[in-house]
């Protein structure tokens, strides 16, 4: 499994993700982990048929002791059906997920985690130094919802919102954005349900400085793409794939 480090000032941000061996017939994803000091945040870390080739990257990397938090975005499998054999990995850890889920995020396998429910506004967590914040991303696109912001290493961790459909072996970054669009307008019109989610959710975020926003499937958007995503996004008529 590849791993980049987005950022490593103070605090690392590293993104995991475009594993070769990987079943087949299995979407591919985006997992995420800040490294703070003595303390480390695992985001998103994927559906049960990927969770041995990303604890080796991640042991690679982190010490699994270090890992003291989990953030779970939403309930979808792709990201979070592992729980289970997280949970036996790292039983002195903390998950964070929408409140609203923990009674589904449970069958995947929680005996030992501490479960940290989300409100609906949103939350923050301080790591050892580094202060994220759980911004609401509610149905986008699913009904309870979070994305994380640091606002010093200045990323967003935008869970589904900019996800693409692509090929196994696809750049990690966005090369050329007019023809990534492509990749990403039905995933968004089939998943996105809500125009006035998508606007209330764009109106947040443009308030927040980004230099780089991290979708949990396709490529990772960097400088002025954020901006150029943002524009696409709130321009495109979502919750209209309906035969």
């Amino acid at each position: 499994m590849q791993s980049t480090h987005l950022y490593e000032k103070g605090h690392r941000w590293i993104a995991f993700g475009r594993d070769p061996r990987k079943p087949s017939g299995i979407i591919d994803t985006n997992q995420y982990l800040v490294v703070d000091g003595q303390r480390a945040l695992l985001m998103d870390p994927g559906g049960i048929e990927v969770f041995s080739a990303m604890l080796a990257a991640v042991m690679q990397l982190c010490e699994v002791d270090k890992i003291s938090d989990v953030f779970a975005s939403h309930q979808d499998p792709d990201i979070i059906s592992s729980l289970g054999l997280w949970d036996q990995t790292l039983p002195h850890a903390r998950l964070h997920a929408p409140w609203l889920w923990e009674g589904f995020l449970r069958h995947f396998g929680l005996d030992h985690m501490e479960y940290h429910g989300i409100p609906d506004e949103g939350a923050s967590l301080t790591l050892e130094h580094a202060e994220l914040q759980f911004i609401p991303a509610h149905y986008l696109h699913a009904s309870g919802n979070y994305h994380v912001y640091d606002a010093e290493a200045r990323i967003l961790m935008s869970g589904d919102v900019g996800a693409a459909l692509e090929a196994d072996g696809a750049p990690l970054f966005v090369e050329d954005f007019d023809d990534h669009t492509g990749k990403m307008q039905f995933f968004h019109q089939r998943w996105m349900p809500s125009n006035r989610a998508k606007n209330d959710w764009i109106q947040r975020v443009r308030s927040l400085d980004i230099d780089i926003m991290a979708p949990q499937h396709g490529r990772i958007f960097r400088g002025d793409d954020v901006k150029r995503f943002l524009d696409w996004f709130e321009a495109l008529e979502v919750g209209s794939a309906i035969a």
